[in-house]
């Protein structure tokens, strides 16, 4: 795997050369990567459910609500900053580094001083320790923060997710072992420690950058103001998210939001599994782009077709196969979160599509702007979850969807604003990936209801016609072969 060459790490001329290549080969990578490691996390918890026990987690995941927030600050979005960045200097991105190990060497200072309050809340003496120990890789991710931020500005996708990957097998690898010889809940805590350590040593060979000292006058002000901007709307966002949560176990109780937040996740893990990957590697792209609007249009545009092409099939056949999906990946017993799953489907595309526009807002430097945005949404989401509690969780989730909607066109216009992108490029981009999936709803609900029962047959049935109806006609268009020729170039390049 090749290191960043450190004679190059702050010369920017290099940036737009090839970037069709270069964003495929990191979109294939980072897709790649995602899956392994999804993969590895659910074979580590298998494994670790079988040594360890319910209690063992119960007081890693007290802990983890108060370092989940807190995880928040780490960055105070200034890794954003480095890669959005049009020129950066040695000066700027040093000042940054120690702005970062500053904020992260705090937040772990406050987390290890906030231990015993932590054990006093919970009743749980033995979550002082385990507080004060679950500190540190706050304090060792703080020094790697602008290192990978480097490496992401220069699209090093390959070496980030050799990062991830190997950190994580090193992690499970530990937790597992220390879990054997009967560690308890202290494996958990010691594989945290050994994977930001192994991490932060990868990092620190791929990039071997070593950072100046803190200086006045370099420009990093701006960066400061825009990663700023970033956290901010990290914390609303953050909030607005967990509020349907707290909502319906507040008024409706724990039954209600067990469907809920189940028919939820089950729907947004794929959706992010595609998401995530595809909009880390865009954000280098478009900020490469920002002088060359012809070129960012066109990138705009091809990001927002595949993005289209899988989230609204996917979308679709969630709320055809809903009550089969639930049943097979969760049980009979959850059923009754089939309804929520069915309306919550309808959000997926709009999230993706709104999602991207974010990318262009940061990409341009409109931090102040994506703040806005997200302050107004939140608030509105937080309306609608509460109008919503009368009708149930049904409603919460309906009255959300609503909002989304409601939202669309007007965020849609705002966030572009200025940009070489607007509403109706958004629209065109999508509008074929939206016709062939509607195309292949239709195809598999008259299969549905006229050739095949009830039966996992007759569903695998469904799925083919839809996936093949789907597959063949997105085909037939060239934007489509393009990309996929250019998957197995990134993946055979001798070929």
């Amino acid at each position: 795997m090749t290191r960043l060459d450190s004679r190059a790490l702050f010369d920017s001329a290099h940036l737009s050369h090839d970037l069709a290549r270069k964003s495929v080969r990191g979109g294939v990578t980072t897709m790649t990567a995602q899956g392994v490691q999804f993969a590895l996390n659910t074979a580590g918890t298998m494994v670790l459910a079988r040594l360890l026990t319910p209690a063992d987690f119960g007081l890693i995941g007290m802990v983890t609500v108060v370092t989940g927030f807190l995880e928040m600050f780490k960055t105070a979005g200034l890794s954003m900053a480095t890669v959005q960045q049009e020129q950066i200097s040695r000066e700027q991105i040093s000042t940054l580094f120690w702005v970062n190990v500053i904020i992260s060497a705090g937040l772990g200072l406050c987390i290890l001083a906030g231990s015993p309050l932590v054990s006093m809340f919970y009743k749980r003496p033995e979550l002082t320790m385990v507080t004060a120990a679950l500190s540190l890789p706050f304090i060792i991710n703080g020094l790697t923060i602008q290192h990978r931020a480097l490496l992401r500005r220069h699209m090093m996708f390959g070496a980030l997710r050799t990062i991830l990957i190997a950190s994580l097998v090193v992690s499970l690898g530990t937790t597992i072992a220390l879990a054997l010889i009967g560690w308890r809940y202290w494996a958990l805590v010691s594989g945290a420690i050994v994977g930001s350590l192994s991490s932060m040593a990868l990092t620190f060979y791929y990039c071997n950058w070593v950072p100046g000292r803190m200086q006045k006058g370099t420009g990093a002000r701006k960066m400061l103001k825009f990663g700023g901007h970033i956290t901010g709307f990290s914390v609303v966002n953050y909030f607005s998210r967990n509020a349907d949560n707290m909502l319906i176990g507040r008024f409706i109780g724990a039954g209600a939001l067990g469907l809920y937040s189940k028919a939820y996740g089950l729907f947004m893990m794929p959706i992010t599994q595609i998401r995530g990957p595809l909009n880390e590697v865009a954000m280098p792209v478009f900020s490469s782009l920002r002088n060359q609007p012809e070129r960012y249009a066109r990138y705009y545009q091809r990001l927002l077709e595949i993005l289209g092409s899988l989230a609204f099939p996917l979308s679709l056949y969630c709320m055809l196969e809903a009550g089969f999906l639930i049943k097979v990946v969760l049980g009979s017993p959850w059923l009754g979160a089939v309804p929520v799953f069915r309306i919550l489907a309808i959000v997926g595309p709009l999230q993706t599509i709104t999602g991207v526009a974010g990318l262009v807002m940061l990409s341009l430097g409109f931090s102040r702007r994506y703040l806005l945005v997200g302050i107004v949404s939140s608030c509105i989401y937080v309306a609608s979850f509460i109008v919503g509690l009368s009708r149930g969780i049904e409603g919460v989730a309906g009255a959300y969807v609503l909002a989304n909607v409601i939202l669309f066109f007007p965020s849609q216009l705002y966030c572009l604003h200025g940009s070489p992108v607007n509403l109706a490029l958004s629209l065109k981009s999508v509008l074929w990936p939206f016709g062939i999936s509607l195309l292949g709803a239709a195809c598999a609900v008259l299969v549905r209801r006229y050739l095949v029962d009830d039966t996992i047959v007759g569903h695998v049935v469904v799925l083919g016609v839809f996936a093949g109806v789907v597959l063949g006609a997105s085909l037939c268009r060239r934007t489509v072969r393009e990309t996929i020729g250019l998957c197995k170039a990134s993946i055979w390049p001798s070929e």
